[in-house]
């Protein structure tokens, strides 16, 4: 004997809105930027070390988020990058703000994990359709690929609220130093330890432009000489130590 579920047609009704409004969400993308919301359980208020990540970048031109797996440092970097590039800044937001559109670049150790973590995490490929990471589908105007590395993006124009396009770029560290020459960003997102040429080479790009750089990576190496450096230079500077994050 069979048992049937009847549903009325006011069940139907409003299981197609949902599925409707799945499907709506999922072609536009974007839904990771609506990460921290601006009330409920998974309110942006109870996020307290993103939130003084994020507030870091008005005071400091160098920022590091360094803690353990799986906490939410690539959501954390790739929703200021969609922050900077799109200029839609939550009401919240208390650090660095562009006027305009932006010019930066992502970086990652190699072009595969590049592509792998922050591209997908930004723009939802290669594991998803095109538009359904962090940056909105109908913001993501244009993609030229990268030479030599399968579904692997060189850079991609995001409109920016302005009405002009920002630039997010994307290299990776096994490029080495002199890939990392060139004009000034307003931005560089750095996810994993970053080799120290290449870190110096980063602060240059920024230095005219009054940009930012901020890295995120779980130490699994230990305290290296890139830690140490960074939390010398913190405290040289009289950082707040809540700042160290």
């Amino acid at each position: 004997m069979s048992s049937k579920t009847t549903m009325s047609y006011g069940d139907l009704a409003e299981l197609a809105a949902a599925l409707e409004e799945q499907i709506k969400r999922t072609n536009e993308g974007g839904h990771l930027f609506k990460y921290f919301l601006p009330e409920g359980p998974f309110s942006h208020d109870k996020y307290l070390k993103h939130m003084q990540f994020f507030a870091g970048g008005k005071d400091y031109r160098e920022r590091l988020f360094m803690a353990a797996n799986r906490v939410g440092k690539s959501i954390a970097g790739a929703f200021e990058v969609t922050c900077h590039a799109t200029g839609e800044y939550p009401d919240w937001w208390e650090g660095k703000r562009f006027d305009r559109p932006t010019d930066g670049w992502c970086s990652g150790d190699t072009g595969q994990t590049t592509r792998d973590i922050l591209q997908d995490v930004l723009f939802g490929y290669p594991s998803g359709a095109l538009g359904t990471g962090m940056v909105p589908g109908r913001l993501i105007k244009q993609v030229r690929r990268r030479a030599g590395i399968p579904d692997a993006f060189d850079t991609v124009r995001v409109q920016h609220i302005s009405g002009e396009d920002s630039i997010v770029g994307f290299k990776s560290y096994d490029q080495g130093r002199r890939s990392f020459q060139g004009t000034g960003k307003d931005w560089i997102w750095l996810d994993e330890e970053c080799p120290s040429d290449v870190y110096n080479e980063c602060l240059l790009r920024t230095m005219t432009t009054d940009g930012v750089v901020f890295v995120t990576f779980t130490p699994l190496s230990g305290m290296t000489m890139f830690i140490q450096d960074f939390m010398k230079d913190a405290f040289r500077q009289s950082v707040n130590p809540e700042m160290i994050i």
